[in-house]
């Protein structure tokens, strides 16, 4: 697992506001031959989160020669954090801040395909997810709901949790996004409170209007959610995986993961 700190394979300074703050962001990219699929779109939302922190932008080629450092040949993952840098004790960030860099390469995970053809299972986390607008949308560092929900279970058939908000509305998945059909909508929840708007949920909505389909943000419940005539997840790794089963209950199969997925395998 190559980890480069700065462009060297050095070591993260334990002074760096990410580790004492979660003070931070961070992108997980498919990678091919040291290009990221959705590089743009990885770029574009980590600056804009950048902007929301108030941190320094990054700059996009730099950080493109990073990716391409971290897994240069074959299929990866790189993952990527854009830190505050290193400061010393205090929330108050450093007036003028010096950004750090980690560029870390990972072998592609080895999932079944059946998570493509057969679809997953899927169940509800009792953990929620706190409402913040100011947080809202963007990959920060601050995943310790995620990870909380995540220790739930460890039944490998279940491939993914479902996390509510504190109103009990349906947000997302521990690490992934949620599209649903619902009454004939084909329907996401909005994520202006809370949750991450991930590369491959704009990917699927890019996707979906070039071809005519309409998609909304739409406040979801559990009871609205288990109606539904098609489920499915999203992330920049796995594409779309259909949902075959919600909390135990069969979901119907629909053709929307499908035909994402075809045409997701023809982008570079």
């Amino acid at each position: 697992m190559p980890v480069l700190v700065n462009g060297s394979a050095g070591l993260l300074d334990p002074l760096d506001r990410g580790l004492q703050y979660g003070d931070g962001l961070f992108e997980t990219m498919a990678v091919q031959d040291g290009r990221a699929r959705f590089l743009a779109s990885h770029l574009g939302r980590l600056d804009a989160g950048a902007r929301r922190l108030a941190m320094p932008s990054p700059d996009p080629e730099h950080l493109s020669a990073q990716i391409s450092a971290a897994w240069p040949h074959g299929r990866g993952v790189v993952k990527l954090f854009w830190t505050r840098g290193v400061a010393g004790r205090g929330y108050r960030p450093p007036a003028s801040p010096q950004p750090t860099c980690i560029a870390a390469g990972f072998a592609w995970p080895e999932w079944p395909a059946s998570a493509w053809s057969e679809g997953i299972r899927l169940r509800y986390c009792r953990t929620r997810l706190g409402n913040n607008a100011a947080l809202a949308g963007i990959k920060h560092l601050n995943r310790l709901e995620q990870v909380l929900a995540r220790a739930e279970w460890s039944d490998e058939r279940i491939a993914e949790g479902l996390m509510l908000d504190h109103l009990g509305q349906v947000i997302s998945g521990t690490q992934s996004n949620l599209f649903a059909v619902i009454d004939g909508l084909l329907l996401t929840p909005a994520l202006d409170q809370c949750g991450v708007d991930g590369v491959m949920r704009r990917a699927f909505w890019r996707w979906a209007a070039g071809n005519g389909i309409t998609v909304a943000e739409a406040s979801l419940r559990p009871e609205a959610l288990e109606t539904a005539t098609e489920i499915f997840v999203t992330n920049a790794l796995i594409g779309a995986w259909p949902v075959r089963e919600l909390a135990g209950k069969p979901v119907p199969a629909g053709s929307y993961a499908g035909r994402f997925n075809s045409w997701l395998a023809e982008q570079r």
